[in-house]
């Protein structure tokens, strides 16, 4: 039983990286999808539940935010790992430009995750955790985390 919290600024990947990567063998946890937190709730309710592996796909930004899921699934004997997407703000500011007028973040909301972003640490709970990058060509790589930036 797996759960895996992604953290990162809008615009940095991370709904890409989960289609990617675990579309098929995760339920995807979503709040811009779900649109409220009662249904979030319910849905990671249910996945705890039934122990069906889960992502939390939110920018998780602040340690308190994640501090949530993480005690959730350790509490249901979850496996938790964690992937911080490092972004740059022009990259994201430039990805977010590029989505259509619907998925379109406000810049300033942008600029406010960005602020309050808090690098992950293993203390918070995580058994394994890794930094996501997007290579020049457009891949994610995956690498070992190292406490650094």
């Amino acid at each position: 039983m797996e759960a895996i919290i992604l953290v990162g600024i809008q615009a940095s990947g991370k709904s890409s990286f989960y289609k990617e990567r675990f579309f098929d063998t995760h339920v995807r946890i979503n709040l811009d999808m779900l649109k409220t937190k009662h249904r979030q709730q319910a849905l990671l309710d249910a996945c705890l539940a039934s122990k069906q592996p889960f992502v939390v796909d939110n920018t998780n930004a602040t340690v308190e935010k994640r501090s949530y899921f993480i005690s959730a699934a350790r509490a249901a004997g979850f496996r938790v790992v964690g992937y911080y997407l490092r972004s740059d703000l022009d990259s994201a500011l430039s990805r977010n430009d590029e989505r259509g007028p619907l998925s379109r973040i406000p810049k300033i909301g942008l600029l406010g995750t960005y602020k309050q972003m808090q690098l992950p640490d293993r203390k918070e709970g995580f058994d394994e955790l890794y930094y996501v990058r997007i290579s020049g060509y457009g891949e994610f790589v995956v690498e070992e985390w190292l406490n650094e930036v």
